[in-house]
Parts: C-alpha cells; structure tokens; sequence
C-alpha cells in the first residue's frame, strides 16, 4: 500500500513538473546597478533572458532613468521626445513579455554615450531548472 501511495504521489509531481514556471530576475549591473562605468554588453554577453524573466534597475533617481527604446534609437543614442516607456523610480522592475531584442538606454544627456545602454535578446522557453540536489 506505501508503494502504491508513493508512485501516485510520484506521478501528481511528475505531471504538476512542467506547470511550474522558473523566471529569474536579473538585477541589471549586479551589485553596481544602473549607473556609469559598467560595460552592460559585458554583463548581459552569458545571460540567457527568457519571456516572463525580469529586470530590475536599481539606481540613484537623480542622476539616472531608464528609457527603453528601439534598435535605432539603442545605436545612436536618442530617446525619442514621445517615449512613454520611461522608468524614473530608481528601483524599476521590467517584466520580460515579449520574444526578440530589448533595448536600454539611460536618458540623460550624455550616459548612453558612455556606455550607459543595454540590449539583450528574450527567447521562449524558461530558464534551466534548479538544481534538485540543492533542495
């Protein structure tokens, strides 16, 4: 009767597994945040984003924002005067929706020239799944 019991508790796990969402929030420039000085490209070049992953800018609200904006604009470094997607919070949290490329830049004047900006790529899927054995 145990080992009845067991494989049935085995199999309502087994088929609840693939249910289970893993998402991951990546906190943008780790312990330095949004800020000048980091090399973003560097820091999202072995991340893998997934849709339903989040970002989270943390950043000093007055010296810094967040604006997300299209690949040409990403290239030259231009937030368009009618973008609505502006995060100015200092702490702001971007839900990953979509597949395809995501772009980053902070709006004030000369930050994304210095390497303020990020640009990373969201596929379907979910991340890798932890690893059972740190249970």
């Amino acid at each position: 009767m145990a080992i009845h019991r067991s494989l049935v508790i085995f199999a309502i796990v087994a088929l609840m597994g693939p249910a289970i969402s893993l998402t991951t929030d990546f906190v943008v420039g780790d312990d330095y945040g949004w800020t000048l000085g980091i090399n973003y490209e560097e820091w999202a070049k072995d991340k893998q984003f997934f849709v339903g992953d989040t970002l989270v800018f943390t950043y000093n609200a007055t010296f810094h924002n967040v604006y997300k904006v299209n690949g040409d604009d990403f290239q030259s470094c231009t937030v368009p005067s009618n973008n609505s997607l502006v995060f100015f919070t200092g702490n702001d949290t971007i839900k990953l929706a979509t597949t395809g490329n995501e772009w980053y830049v902070c709006g004030v004047i000369g930050h994304c020239d210095l390497g303020m900006k990020l640009n990373i790529t969201v596929v379907d899927g979910t991340g890798p799944a932890a690893d059972p054995s740190a249970a």
